[in-house]
């Protein structure tokens, strides 16, 4: 009978943890559960915030990354609260969350400034955005045309259901990827592999290359990057060139839910927009939400402080 009872436990333990982590969205509400999905630009950031919160509020969060486009389609299919995402969510996106009732709502957290990293010996210090364009497109393959050593160009890149993977495309390429770009599962492995490759370069989101001290990791150099020939080269190791806009590549890192978030999901939002939780982002090395995108969330109802109400 003993026997039997633990069984029956074991087997209700098991079905409880299969509706947590696999049940629909919304979960956060009113419950203690919030499942955020998505990029991986955005998937430290957001462990880290979630981690403050749960210090003080009785609520699991779970955070996972698989990029942008997953946390997406996620939201669309109901199995997330939270999609995280490093891009705009595309018009056809849109038009198949609302074919299945789900109304994505767009709220920006934090700023991101996308670095372009090379090897630590590569002589090659600065590039305009044309020629980063090109050497992506493949229309310049080697570093001697851009002022390096005689090494052909080794390119690193995200794959295509990443957010990051849309934004550089579409921002900077302006046009197609070379075939020649070795397209990695996340950003991490993109830092690694051109930590390994003396002709290696990628983009990555900022904060994945600051260690706890605020440096540059070993092995890696960050370029500047200039509008043109004309223009300075600006670096985005300065938090002013990026809040400001001089440096060039910047966007907006969202997250989407279900309508306007509700309950224990707002609550846990406005943490991150709270003062406390824009000094989180700081510390991570992103950048806070700017004026302008701080009104389009006030807009939708959503103040950071606000929090300290909750």
């Amino acid at each position: 009978m003993n026997k039997l009872s633990s069984l029956i436990k074991i087997k209700v333990l098991i079905l409880l943890f299969v509706i947590i982590f696999t049940g629909c969205a919304r979960k956060g509400v009113n419950g203690t559960f919030i499942q955020i999905k998505g990029s991986d630009t955005e998937v430290n950031l957001v462990q880290r915030l979630a981690e403050e919160f749960m210090k003080e509020h009785q609520v699991y969060i779970a955070v996972t990354g698989g990029g942008s486009g997953t946390g997406i389609a996620s939201l669309i299919n109901k199995q997330t609260d939270i999609a995280n995402s490093s891009r705009a969510m595309k018009d056809e996106e849109i038009n198949l969350a609302k074919d299945n009732d789900v109304n994505p709502i767009a709220i920006v957290v934090a700023l991101d400034g996308l670095a372009l990293i090379v090897h630590e010996s590569l002589p090659v210090k600065s590039l305009t955005l044309d020629e980063i364009g090109k050497i992506y497109r493949g229309e310049i393959n080697n570093w001697e045309e851009v002022g390096g050593s005689d090494l052909e160009i080794s390119m690193y890149g995200r794959q295509s259901n990443s957010g990051t993977y849309i934004y550089f495309r579409d921002n900077v390429l302006k046009g197609d990827y070379s075939p020649k770009v070795r397209r990695m599962n996340g950003t991490s492995q993109i830092l690694e592999a051109v930590r390994r490759d003396k002709a290696g370069i990628g983009y990555v989101g900022i904060g994945y290359i600051i260690d706890d001290q605020g440096d540059v990791k070993s092995g890696i150099n960050s370029l500047k990057i200039a509008e043109d020939e004309n223009s300075p080269a600006i670096s985005p190791l300065e938090p002013e060139n990026v809040v400001s806009g001089l440096y060039s590549i910047v966007r907006p890192l969202y997250q989407y839910t279900d309508g306007l978030p509700e309950g224990n999901l707002l609550i846990f939002i406005l943490f991150e927009l709270s003062d406390r939780g824009q000094e989180i982002v700081v510390m991570e090395g992103y950048y806070p939400v700017s004026s302008a995108y701080m009104e389009m969330n006030e807009k939708l109802g959503i103040k950071g402080n606000e929090f300290e109400k909750n």
